[in-house]
């Protein structure tokens, strides 16, 4: 039900409002997960497996709980319910009882009056562990006579493309071979969480994660409990890009508080952290390219590798993403993917901003300029050519009716200022490969230009039906009208809350907003992940607020109606005011002699899942985004330094400028860590460099400036026409840098992180014999867990291969 236009005002959307969270955490009295505290609180600390793969045949715990000041010490057989959680199937154990699967398992859990204590009493559990033979590549895994990581395979998904003629020829064909390393995502804030053990007999959970609802439907079946008597609380979030969308200490920490009856804190240690939550899948990725000789695509065929290490995580959904997007935003006629997400007893992967595109984007965005080497073209031009527009047909089948500026962003990325070229004669040192370093005087330093195109889904896909809740309450203060946002949506750093309050502002033209604390006292708000929380949470609150502001409309044609006054125009609100076409009528607080609440639900369109074939119209929307990298490198030295990346997005519509451009500047940064720096080193599935001190992530002086440029095309059918902008720098900065640094050394680099052994070619580019052969049968599967949606709902969710 329409309301009418509603005034602009001050902090609403389209302003670059100040950030809600700015003041506390600008002052460092923001208070984060890790900062929890309670009366007679508990610290936990989790034993962990040192091995890959092993059978456990015994665990002795008495040293340990003999040790003064430990409360509790906790096995597999003290699980009170289910023994295993999981994401999107129930298969990761909470705590290992017969054998483990990677290294950093947890096997046991204790409790005690400190950290210190914690500790000491974890170095004496004694577990006796038989050693099995482990598998730690992907490829290996595929292979007859592997290791089982479980009984079911070593196959978790497999998704296939078949759309138009596979075997199409082309006049010109191109093919190439991809690798990208296991990412962390470096969140600064580690996991942290209390639980506090409840009267009820239920417990309280205060952890810094990304969806409270999901978390609590994994964690009450292994507890034992019903949902109403396990509440959970967000915490402060210190960061998140998909690392806390899985369960970590939750269930630990919930188990221990109400096995000791007392508040129970756990934080992970930095290290700790790296075992703790998944890290971006690796990949490897074999491409073909066929065009015609004026550079049109006829003919894609892509094989996909991630390895998702151990368990399933949401290895489902990545690998169904990478496929979709494996062709990139083009439109290609013909297609053939596969894509197989393997176990391996890796380290778990699962989430990280981008989910499964980047791995692609770095393949195909290569092969766009192999192509364009192949036909003697341009780079950009080639993907001007095929670049997809609104009313195309992606490799799924489904038409894009939403805005599509691919071309729009292409060009707007290409027209950003380039950066100057350096002057003659020496060059400060800092501007210079090595930087900081003070290693190169310039000397044998080149420069290189690339670009790339990608894109993403907006919002959960394939069925699902994604919602999200919200309750809005307006009140009369001493201050004027006031209104008060209940959402259990999760700020992670990226400023939704902000967000939320600008469409309050907005909708309901009233400037004081408050915000409730975000927990499962209310419906669910879905993940912030996705980039979908714009759209899902601002679509809620949109609702919640038109329902609220029918309610006051109806009080003031009531009131008029009573005084013999009729009321012409449409009425709207703007500055605490109602207003009649326009001219005022009064102030809101004149209609709050009872509070105003309502409670809304936002959906997204329906969507399907793949078919036999992979074809259906899978995702909501789609967004865009364009990047340009000018890079130096140091043939000598194998150094480089970024000097720009310019980047151009499709954004919809901006609801908070200042925060989309500092999204482009933070997803440019976690794009660049892969394309120079960033990979978990793995030795037999051992993480080796499990410290900020060893696995390197772009600083201050890593960062080039960045210049930015949005493309407003509203998308149809979505509040305010937005579209979310959370990972799209990620996914077009890796090959962008990747791209510039084959343009200034001549040399293929196929795998990202580059490292300085590829620059000078002391390394060859990594190679990899024939892809491997689609798997004959994908299943069968573990159980699978739906966060407790509807039968109906579940067949939707269902991999296409079950």
């Amino acid at each position: 039900m329409s309301v009418g236009t509603l005034r602009r005002t001050r902090g609403g959307v389209g302003s670059s409002a100040r950030r809600v969270d700015g003041v506390p955490k600008v002052k460092g009295a923001f208070q984060y997960g890790s900062d929890l505290w309670a009366e007679e609180m508990l610290w936990g600390q989790t034993v962990r497996s040192p091995h890959a793969h092993a059978r456990i045949r015994g665990v002795d715990i008495a040293k340990a709980l003999s040790y003064p000041g430990v409360r509790a010490v906790l096995l597999a057989a003290d699980v009170p319910g289910r023994k295993t959680f999981g994401l999107e199937f129930a298969d990761q154990p909470v705590l290992a009882q017969d054998r483990v699967r990677y290294v950093g398992e947890p096997v046991a859990i204790l409790a005690a009056v400190d950290p210190e204590v914690a500790r000491r009493a974890a170095e004496r559990v004694v577990v006796d562990y038989e050693v099995l033979p482990a598998v730690t590549d992907m490829e290996e895994a595929l292979r007859p006579g592997a290791p089982q990581v479980h009984e079911y395979g070593n196959v978790l998904h497999h998704v296939r493309i078949v759309h138009g003629d596979p075997d199409a020829p082309a006049d010109v064909w191109v093919e190439g071979y991809y690798e990208t390393a296991m990412q962390d995502q470096a969140i600064l804030g580690p996991e942290a969480g209390m639980a506090v053990p409840a009267d009820d007999g239920g417990v309280d959970l205060y952890v810094a994660t990304q969806w409270l609802h999901v978390d609590r439907q994994q964690v009450a079946p292994c507890l034992g409990l019903p949902p109403e008597k396990v509440r959970l609380h967000l915490a402060g979030v210190g960061g998140a890009f998909g690392a806390r969308e899985d369960v970590s200490m939750h269930i630990h920490a919930c188990m221990l508080a109400l096995r000791t009856g007392r508040p129970v804190r756990i934080v992970y240690s930095r290290e700790e952290s790296f075992f703790g939550h998944v890290h971006r899948h690796p990949s490897r990725v074999w491409m073909r390219h066929g065009a015609t000789r004026d550079g049109r695509l006829v003919n894609v065929y892509a094989r996909v590798l991630l390895d998702g290490g151990a368990y399933a995580s949401s290895g489902a959904a990545v690998i169904t993403n990478a496929a979709t997007f494996a062709t990139g935003p083009y439109e290609v006629p013909n297609a053939l993917v596969e894509a197989t997400r393997v176990f391996t007893h890796n380290p778990p992967c699962g989430a990280m901003r981008g989910f499964g595109a980047p791995q692609v984007c770095f393949a195909h965005e290569a092969q766009m300029d192999r192509l364009a080497q192949a036909l003697g073209m341009d780079p950009a031009r080639v993907r001007l050519q095929n670049a997809m527009k609104t009313g195309s047909v992606t490799i799924t089948g489904q038409v894009v009716r939403g805005s599509a500026p691919v071309r729009q962003v292409i060009e707007r990325c290409l027209a950003l200022p380039m950066p100057e070229e350096p002057a003659a004669g020496p060059r400060d040192p800092q501007a210079l490969p090595g930087g900081a370093g003070n290693v190169s005087r310039g000397e044998g330093v080149r420069r290189g230009v690339g670009i790339a195109v990608g894109y993403k889904n907006i919002a959960y896909s394939g069925g699902f039906d994604d919602s999200a809740e919200a309750r809005v309450r307006v009140f009369r203060t001493a201050d004027g009208p006031a209104v008060e946002v209940h959402s259990a949506a999760a700020e992670v750093g990226e400023g939704l809350h902000t967000v939320l309050v600008q469409v309050a502002r907005t909708e309901l033209g009233i400037e004081h907003v408050t915000l409730h604390p975000p927990d499962t006292a209310i419906g669910s708000a879905g993940s912030t992940s996705a980039s979908r929380q714009t759209m899902m949470s601002g679509g809620a609150v949109q609702l919640a607020c038109r329902a609220v502001a029918e309610e006051l409309f109806r009080r003031v044609r009531a009131r008029a109606a009573s005084a013999g006054r009729t009321l012409r125009g449409e009425l709207t609100l703007a500055d605490g005011r109602v207003l009649a076409a326009g001219e005022p009528v009064g102030e809101v607080d004149n209609y709050l002699d009872e509070p105003i609440e309502a409670r809304r639900t936002y959906h997204h369109r329906p969507t399907q899942p793949l078919d036999e074939r992979g074809q259906g119209d899978v995702h909501v929307t789609l967004a865009f985004a364009a990047q340009r990298a000018v890079v130096e490198v140091d043939e000598e030295l194998g150094l480089a330094r970024v000097v720009q990346l310019a980047s151009a997005h499709d954004v919809g519509r901006a609801i908070n400028p200042q925060g989309v451009e500092g999204q482009i500047e933070g997803g440019a940064a976690m794009g660049l860590g892969l394309a120079l720096m960033e990979e978990v080193q793995l030795d037999g599935g051992r993480i080796r460099n499990a410290s900020f001190t060893d696995y390197l992530i772009p600083t201050f002086l890593d960062m080039p400036p960045v210049v930015s440029a949005v493309v407003e095309e509203p998308e149809p059918g979505v509040p305010y026409g937005a579209k979310g902008v959370g990972e799209m720098a990620t996914l077009v900065a890796t090959p962008a840098i990747v791209a510039a640094l084959r343009a200034a050394t001549g040399r293929p680099l196929n795998r990202a992180p580059v490292r300085p052994d590829d620059l000078i070619g002391l390394a060859p580019p990594v190679a990899s014999g024939p892809p491997p052969p689609a798997p004959a049968v994908p299943g069968p599967r573990p159980v699978p867990h739906y966060h407790g949606l509807d039968a109906g709902q579940q067949e939707l969710m269902r991999p296409e291969s079950d």
